[in-house]
Formats: structure tokens, C-alpha cells, sequence
């Protein structure tokens, strides 16, 4: 047991230059985590909102270990002639041996930059698809949606996400700038039914459920045309006609809120089936299959 403080205590004897740099170290570290931690303590103060104080606690940490880094590295790199030397064979060093973690850093100044996406964004990149929940150096990450539950809605599973494919595939955002998407019901009903009666009642079923999201919509595209070439000529819900095997498709296309899409849908198909229940000249259609006879007229 006493072999050990020996040998600390004729290390430090022995290289004084290295054990001075070790105490550097130690100081300029503890000094950096006081720092961060003083200041976080008077942010969550100022600022009681969860996702603020969020965002403030990843910043400082970022700040932190960059600041750590460049002082460590004066310590112990004190032969170089300037930093820019340490810092340019440390990043050719890095970019050799680490190029997957380097390209994710990339990725990560890229996210930081142009701000594709922030946290609470619901995205897909190349097959998965999610709200964010966090932003790493190395990674985000996705509380997921969809997969095997329907109207995207979460599965639960959270999947983390390499930064480097937001150059490697393509990314979309469902709530960035514009906050809504496009959706379609599509409603068959009978040849023998009155389509067109069934096609008005959609219609005002459809502005019934739909008449606020319209003003809102209509507000964040022109916000969004500041920004993006974004082009419609109307915002409002419309029932279009169309003719399948089983019968007459009235296909209702509305914007929907991302997050709501599915109880939005569920509001409109129950008032649906309440209107269609009370009119016998209109019945839904399906698949279904006539066998003739021969003889029979």
C-alpha cells in the first residue's frame, strides 16, 4: 500500500515539468466545471422554461470543452510556436484516424449553421422519422413515429441518428416554417349511390373541421414565402372525384397539423358515418364479388 505514494513522490521529483502540467490541468478543469456550473445555476433562474434551460445547458457544455481544450493543449504543447500549429496537426491527425467522428462534427456545425432542424421538430431523414429530442456533437436524436403504428404516431423507440447523413440523404421537416402538411381521406361510395349529394355533404363537413386551420395556414405561408419559393392557390378543403373498382372515390384533401393528423381524422370520418347513416340513397362502398347463373335473369 505504501509502494504507491513512493512512487507518486519520486515521479514528482523527478519531473517537476510534468507534474507542474499535471496540476495545471487539474486547476484549469476544475475552474471551467465551477464556471459552467455557476452559470447554469443563473440561467435555470432566469429562465424557467425546460426547453430554454435545455439549450443553454448543451451551449455552455460545448463552450466548456472547447475552452478546456484550447487551455489543456497550451499547457502541454507549450514547445509548439503558436496554437494554429497544434491545432492543424491535431486536425490532420483526426481527420486520418477518426473520419467517421469527424464527418458526424461536420454534420453537427452543419445542424448548428443552417439549422435544418431544431429541438421539437418532428423530421424524417432517409427512412426513420421522428421528433427530435437532441442534438450532439455526434449524433441527434429521434423519439420515432410511424414504422407499424399508423397516422404517425409514436412507437416509443428512441433511435439515434449519425450526423453525417443529413449530407448523405435526404431530410424533411414536417413543422419547420410551415407548420402543417397536406392530407387526403378517401371516402368510396356505391355506383347506385348519389355521389354528388355525398360529394356536398364532405365538402361541409370538411370546412366544419378545417375553417380555423385555414387563417393560421394562410399566415405562416406568407411568413414562409420570406424565406422559400412557396407557391399556393388555395388553402381550403376540397373534395375531388374519382372512379375505382368498387365504387366512386370522394378523396378529401385538407391541411392537417402534423401532430394531430390522426384524432383530426377520426373527427371526420365519425361525423361522416353519422351523415351517411341517415340517408339510405347514400352507402358506402368495398370490395365485392357477383357470380351470375347461367339462366338466371
Amino acid at each position: 500500500m505504501q509502494e504507491f505514494p513512493n512512487r507518486v513522490q519520486e515521479f514528482i521529483q523527478n519531473s517537476p515539468g510534468i507534474s507542474y502540467q499535471l496540476i495545471l490541468t487539474i486547476v484549469a478543469i476544475f475552474v471551467i466545471w465551477l464556471v459552467r456550473l455557476i452559470a447554469l445555476r443563473i440561467i435555470n433562474k432566469k429562465l424557467p422554461e425546460a426547453k430554454a434551460q435545455y439549450k443553454w445547458r448543451k451551449n455552455m457544455t460545448y463552450v466548456a470543452v472547447f475552452i478546456g481544450f484550447l487551455i489543456v493543449g497550451r499547457i502541454w504543447f507549450e514547445g509548439l510556436q503558436s496554437l494554429a500549429t497544434f491545432l492543424g496537426l491535431l486536425s490532420a491527425g483526426l481527420a486520418i484516424a477518426l473520419r467517421g467522428p469527424v464527418t458526424d462534427f461536420a454534420g453537427w456545425i452543419f445542424l448548428l449553421w443552417r439549422k435544418p432542424f431544431d429541438v421539437g421538430d418532428r423530421i424524417q431523414v432517409g427512412d426513420v422519422k421522428g421528433d427530435v429530442i437532441d442534438v450532439r456533437v455526434f449524433k441527434f436524436t429521434l423519439l420515432e413515429i410511424g414504422n407499424w403504428v399508423h397516422a404517425d404516431q409514436s412507437t416509443g423507440r428512441v433511435i439515434h441518428v449519425p450526423n453525417h447523413l443529413v449530407f448523405d440523404d435526404s431530410l424533411a421537416n414536417y413543422t419547420s416554417d410551415f407548420e402543417f402538411i397536406w392530407n387526403e381521406l378517401e371516402v368510396l361510395v356505391t355506383f347506385e349511390s348519389d355521389w354528388k349529394k355525398a360529394k356536398q355533404m364532405l365538402q361541409k363537413i370538411a370546412d366544419k373541421h378545417l375553417e380555423d386551420y385555414v387563417n393560421e395556414a394562410q399566415y405562416q405561408v406568407n411568413r414562409a414565402k420570406k424565406s422559400y419559393l412557396i407557391h399556393y392557390s388555395y388553402l381550403t378543403p376540397t373534395v375531388y372525384t374519382d372512379v375505382r373498382d368498387s365504387g366512386i372515390c370522394l378523396t378529401i384533401r385538407h391541411l392537417s397539423n402534423p401532430r394531430r393528423r390522426r384524432s383530426l381524422g377520426e373527427a371526420i370520418w365519425e361525423d361522416i358515418l353519422d351523415k351517411f347513416n341517415a340517408h339510405d340513397d347514400i352507402d358506402l362502398a368495398y370490395p365485392t364479388m357477383r357470380i351470375y347463373r347461367e339462366g338466371d335473369h
